[in-house]
């Protein structure tokens, strides 16, 4: 009976797939869609997120990290944003240093939250709105917004975590 657990568990594991170009996120249980939610990205435009203040939203394979229920979003569930690609390009371009690539690779080897103050930046991560008005929310229908985090209303956050726990996969693709 113990074993029927285990494999029920991990067929339970869900996995967030965003795509930025069709501004929507997927919860997914492997190929079934369970749920679909409109989002907003980071006002940054297209192409991967390289630097602090860019406004872009990651490009890549992620996991949640943290999370905040008394965001000033409503809700923040923290990605683990730089990755090991992140860095490597930070590293190759002289964004970070050899010491902060050794930081940010060996927290990620011991399943810590990367360092979140390199010039990479960080607290990337999916919340909702914040307190809801009228205009708020037409800005968020309409435009990308967000400083490279990604967005839905706060009713949608809330269903969305139910789904989701510490260590869930969060796939970004153009």
């Amino acid at each position: 009976m113990l074993l029927c657990s285990n494999v029920l568990a991990v067929e339970d594991q869900y996995d967030l797939v965003i795509s930025r170009s069709f501004q929507e996120l997927k919860i997914m249980n492997g190929e079934q869609i369970v749920k679909q939610f409109r989002i907003t990205y980071g006002k940054g435009g297209k192409g991967a997120k390289r630097v602090l203040g860019d406004r872009k939203t990651p490009l890549g394979v992620y996991k949640i990290v943290n999370f905040k229920g008394d965001s000033k979003f409503h809700y923040f569930m923290q990605l683990d944003y730089p990755n090991l690609l992140d860095a490597w390009y930070g590293y190759k371009n002289k964004i970070i240093t050899a010491n902060e690539f050794k930081n940010i690779t060996t927290a990620i080897k011991n399943n810590d939250i990367p360092p979140q103050d390199t010039k990479l930046g960080g607290y990337i991560g999916i919340h909702g709105l914040g307190e809801t008005t009228d205009q708020k929310l037409a800005i968020h229908n309409e435009l990308n917004w967000t400083q490279g985090c990604i967005a839905m209303t706060n009713e949608e956050i809330n269903v969305l975590k139910k789904y989701v726990d510490i260590g869930t996969r969060v796939i970004i693709n153009e």
